[in-house]
């Protein structure tokens, strides 16, 4: 992938300090022109005067979550890409992004390359169909990542997370045994 192909500007939307400081100064590496913002609100301040080309935006964050965040940029400048960025994925958020806007959904972790590729514009059809097989995660993954999501929220009690998961917590301490399901 060329730079040229690349547009000039991208905002970096995450809470994360470490894991935005890091992908910033990739892209900067790349010679792209990078703000970051650590919040929602501070994105859409930053871009009310000159939208950025594109956008990186995590979907959990304190304040306004990721999906307001990209409806809010979207408004904003109508042609820019977005990328939603998220340690949690699931089918219903990717296709709510998609379905707002979002150029691509990725899962974390996402190199910078891959981030960058997702922003690039799609071959024939329709540009949300052309390539999902190839990023669209398994529904194992998925599930793992769900359980992993709710384990957090559950601030790791098993119980009550096999309770809100509706399993047996037995059942879950197995599925937490496995390893991470691969892609």
């Amino acid at each position: 992938m060329s730079e040229s192909t690349l547009a000039r500007t991208i905002l970096l939307v995450d809470d994360d300090e470490n894991f935005r400081t890091r992908l910033a100064k990739a892209f900067r590496e790349r010679g792209l022109d990078v703000r970051e913002a650590g919040d929602g609100a501070a994105a859409l301040a930053a871009s009310r005067d000159d939208p950025p080309e594109m956008a990186v935006v995590d979907l959990r964050m304190p304040g306004a979550p990721g999906l307001d965040v990209v409806r809010g940029l979207l408004a904003l400048e109508p042609a820019m890409r977005v990328v939603v960025l998220t340690g949690y994925g699931s089918i219903a958020t990717a296709l709510q992004a998609v379905r707002l806007g979002a150029a691509h959904y990725l899962t974390k972790p996402a190199y910078p390359d891959t981030i960058l590729e997702a922003f690039q514009p799609r071959g024939g059809g329709d540009a949300g169909e052309a390539e999902a097989g190839g990023d669209v995660p398994s529904l194992a993954r998925v599930e793992w990542e769900h359980i992993q999501r709710v384990m957090t929220d559950c601030g790791g009690n098993v119980s009550e997370a096999a309770r809100r998961l509706g399993l047996h917590r037995r059942s879950l301490q197995r599925k937490l045994a496995k390893a991470p399901v691969r892609r």
